[in-house]
């Protein structure tokens, strides 16, 4: 991944954390910025930061390593959508990104990795980005290309 590239790597409906990588994700100093969805009172902000950074154990703490500087929390509307094997996720003025299953053999599933170690599940649907628009926490990104891999699963991270 080159250094000029953003990329949501997971969303749950309570928060949409960001990452900015400046090589490839294995090599750490990322940059990360979490957006917590503008309902979320005081103390349940506190519980998504918590999760989704790794401080409260669980899957995320595995990455926390990786991480070299925490842009901060921001709050907004978080709109997911969701309409067979495309997904997209939004916050106005900060985030815009979309992507869409691969087909596997059957044609209407997508294709899996399965058995992978990775924190969301061990289970990713194969995609790619349609669309990646990041401006927020001093990450600045736009793609159309269609050309970025992506991923997709459920999860239920809890602490």
């Amino acid at each position: 991944m080159s250094s000029s590239s953003a990329r949501l790597i997971r969303t749950s409906r309570s928060c949409a954390p960001l990452v900015r990588t400046p090589e490839e994700m294995g090599k750490g100093n990322w940059t990360v910025g979490l957006i917590t969805d503008e309902r979320a009172s005081t103390e349940q902000q506190q519980a998504i930061v918590a999760i989704a950074s790794g401080q409260a154990g669980g899957p995320m703490a595995m990455l926390a390593g990786l991480i070299g500087t925490f842009a901060g929390v921001q709050a907004g509307p978080i709109q997911f959508d969701k309409d067979g094997l495309k997904h997209a996720a939004s916050t106005p003025e900060m985030l815009d990104e979309a992507l869409e299953g691969m087909v596997g053999a059957n044609g209407t599933d997508p294709i899996y990795f399965d058995n992978v170690p990775h924190p969301v599940n061990t289970r990713l649907a194969l995609a790619h980005s349609t669309r990646s628009h990041v401006h927020a926490f001093g990450i600045d990104w736009d793609n159309t290309s269609g050309t970025n891999n992506g991923h997709y699963a459920p999860f239920n991270w809890q602490g």
